[in-house]
């Protein structure tokens, strides 16, 4: 029997949790010609997911990613889909139907990446039964992984290698990666490592037993003041070739001033404050590379799928929640008491 109704998680307004309503009884949407129909089986949990909601990403006025045109409500969030394709539309091979997909949540403008809308954001994502993607989002993917631990990867990992793509970290460089307990920070570790590189993690105290599954060099303690002398203790090095940066905030100049000459900075948030203050004076003498990422290319998530197929990078899953506690999943996430991602499942 042809289900027609779904359950979802709706926004329904910018601001706190209160304007996350519970909908049972939403129609389940029915794919374009280019589209396929997703039973979602998982969806992770994201910082997008909380600052969207919040209205964060606007200059002055509440806002979604793309501006506050281009939001919508009540929209259904949730960036990192996993399910199976139920339907597909009049273009799509029928041969796709039942397929394991994991999505990439990235709707490619004109201009790539940046002109870029969000599965999700600009249309509704997997915070519910059902969700319609374009075909080409929806790559299929072959894991003994459980659907859960699927959902801990594509948009931290994907964002994660864009980074390393901008800085092009190569085997046997050193690399410095704050807020290294969360998604895009611990995605950071384990493809840092892959390439051959070193890697130093910023991470706050009381979650350092968790890097030991890691191939680690050094650890900081997030708000030390002598970064460059903690990473000499460790490992006899005074300097490091990049830094991978989701934080921002204070810290900033204390990092420009541990690059190497030449070093290269590449930065995917400001999870601490987007204001900083820096000596610009750094920047050139030193010959140092500033670099912006946000998500990823198509091939970047392609990538990160073949690694997921071959075992190359392993799940981080902090805790599972149900549609209807997504709130609490939110609550707990900024709490940053975990190490991981957490996920949904409806």
């Amino acid at each position: 029997m042809k289900t027609e109704t779904m359950r979802a998680m709706c926004l329904i307004g910018f601001g706190g949790t209160e304007n996350l309503k519970y909908c049972t009884d939403l129609p389940v949407p029915t794919p374009d010609d280019d589209e396929v129909l997703i039973k979602v089986a998982a969806c992770g949990v994201n910082n997008t997911d909380i600052w969207t909601r919040e209205g964060a990403y606007g200059e002055g006025v509440e806002s979604g990613w793309q501006g506050e045109n281009a939001f919508q409500f009540p929209r259904i969030q949730g960036f990192d889909i996993v399910g199976r394709i139920t339907a597909v539309g009049k273009q799509v091979s029928p041969a796709r139907i039942g397929t394991r997909v994991m999505v990439n949540p990235s709707i490619y403008a004109d201009d790539g990446i940046y002109g870029a809308a969000y599965i999700g954001s600009e249309r509704d994502g997997g915070f519910a039964e059902y969700t319609t993607v374009p075909s080409q989002n929806a790559l299929e993917i072959n894991s003994s992984y459980s659907d859960a631990e699927l959902a801990t990867f594509m948009t931290s990992y994907m964002t994660a290698e864009h980074m390393l793509n901008r800085a092009e970290l190569s085997a046997n460089e050193t690399i410095l990666i704050t807020g290294a307990s969360g998604g895009v920070g611990s995605a950071l570790i384990q493809l840092a490592s892959l390439r051959g590189a070193r890697v130093i993690a910023v991470i706050s105290k009381g979650k350092e037993a968790a890097l030991k599954q890691f191939d680690i060099e050094g650890v900081v303690f997030r708000g030390e003041q002598e970064i460059s002398s903690v990473i000499r203790k460790q490992i006899g090095i005074s300097c490091v070739e990049v830094v991978a940066d989701i934080v921002a905030g204070e810290q900033v100049e204390k990092l420009f001033d541990l690059l190497c000459v030449g070093g290269r900075y590449v930065t995917a948030g400001a999870i601490a404050g987007p204001m900083v203050t820096l000596d610009w004076r750094k920047l050139y003498l030193k010959h140092l590379t500033v670099l912006g990422a946000t998500m990823g290319t198509q091939a970047d998530a392609k990538q990160i799928v073949a690694y997921v197929a071959a075992g190359k990078i392993k799940p981080l899953l902090a805790g599972s929640y149900a549609l209807d506690e997504l709130i609490q999943a939110q609550r707990d996430f900024k709490k940053k008491k975990h190490f991981g991602k957490f996920v949904i499942i409806p």
